[in-house]
């Protein structure tokens, strides 16, 4: 029985590792310019803004938890989501926000009904 709890341990673990990698506005914005297609660390660091090296220390964060694999072309190196599903992942995200989002609306609406009423 406690190898069972173990293991579920471990998963629970291992996808919070794996959440903790995403939990990082860069980073964020990196997987989003990743599900586009395949970038050098060049064109990351022109799209976010950071010099090579705070880019490249999100990249590995993201390497070290399987989110994204690297590739040599030339003297560059190319990044890529490892698997697409995470482009997925964030657009469930968005949903999810934009629903939170709606539900704050609402009650902004309803805290000015409120409002007029007095």
């Amino acid at each position: 029985m406690a190898t069972g709890a173990r293991s579920i341990g471990d998963l629970q673990a291992f996808k919070a590792r794996f959440f903790k990698a995403l939990a990082h506005p860069v980073r964020i914005r990196l997987i989003e310019l990743l599900v586009q297609r395949a970038r050098t660390v060049q064109e990351l660091q022109s799209a976010v803004g950071l010099d090579q090296s705070g880019v490249s220390q999100h990249l590995a964060v993201l390497r070290a938890n399987h989110v994204v694999t690297a590739r040599k072309e030339g003297v560059a190196v190319r990044y890529a989501l490892r698997d697409p599903l995470v482009g997925d992942l964030f657009s469930v995200a968005r949903r999810i926000f934009g629903n939170q989002l709606a539900g704050t609306q609402d009650m902004l609406r309803e805290l000015k009904r409120e409002h007029r009423r007095r």
